[in-house]
């Protein structure tokens, strides 16, 4: 009976793709020698350890919205879910290595989002937890079936300069923003009213007036 295990080797920017998308290279080893694997339907379920690292004050006060005061921290620090993913694992003997393109948003409507924002520096722990199902040969050449246990999972520091890379790419000097509609038509009504040439422009002025009425 197949025992494999799983390690993440490395992450990259796919550089063009319909939306921005890492691709993860994950080596599948099977450690029962000379067993055939016929294929494999591997799950995954992508999970930001935010307890894994170290965070500085800077960066603290952009996770309060997330985790809190940090010095309630001890309590409130959790796993963040991520993503989720399939790969077709095709047949192979002994290991081989499969990309693993995982689609980025940096929308900040949610935990991710607001998590890869927040980091200026370091590396974004991530933990896959697998299941799935395996197909595989006995020496007889009878085909088997067995199911990937709940254990096996993998590690991996992303550095937060690919990220950083990866929205470079796909959206040079730029960040992404959403509003609600009613939102965005006010914001353009306002716009043509005062004739400001774009929205960015728009955004700009209304932030002045507002430091303006503060001071």
């Amino acid at each position: 009976m197949p025992e494999l295990t799983f390690e993440i080797l490395a992450a990259e920017v796919k550089p063009f793709a319909a939306v921005p998308t890492l691709i993860f290279k994950l080596q599948v080893t099977n450690a029962v020698e000379n067993e055939e694997i016929f294929s494999v339907g591997l799950k995954g379920q992508v999970m930001i350890e935010a307890v894994h690292r170290q965070y500085d004050s800077h960066t603290q006060e952009r996770l309060v919205e997330l985790f809190g005061e940090p010095a309630r921290w001890e309590e409130t620090l959790n796993s963040l879910l991520w993503t989720y993913v399939f790969v077709p694992v095709p047949r192979f003997i002994g290991s081989l290595v499969v990309d693993v393109p995982i689609a980025c948003s940096e929308d900040l409507t949610v935990a991710s989002g607001k998590y890869f924002y927040a980091l200026r520096d370091g590396f974004v722990p991530l933990a896959v937890l697998f299941s799935g199902t395996i197909f595989y040969k006995t020496p007889e050449a009878a085909l088997q079936v067995t199911q990937i246990p709940w254990e096996k999972e993998a590690t991996f520091k992303l550095p937060i300069k690919i990220w950083q890379e990866l929205m470079d790419t796909y959206y040079p000097n730029s960040k992404w923003l959403r509003l609600r509609k009613d939102t965005f038509d006010r914001l353009y009504e306002y716009k043509m009213k005062n004739a400001i040439p774009t929205l960015e422009a728009c955004l700009d002025k209304l932030i002045e007036q507002t430091l303006k009425l503060n001071q």
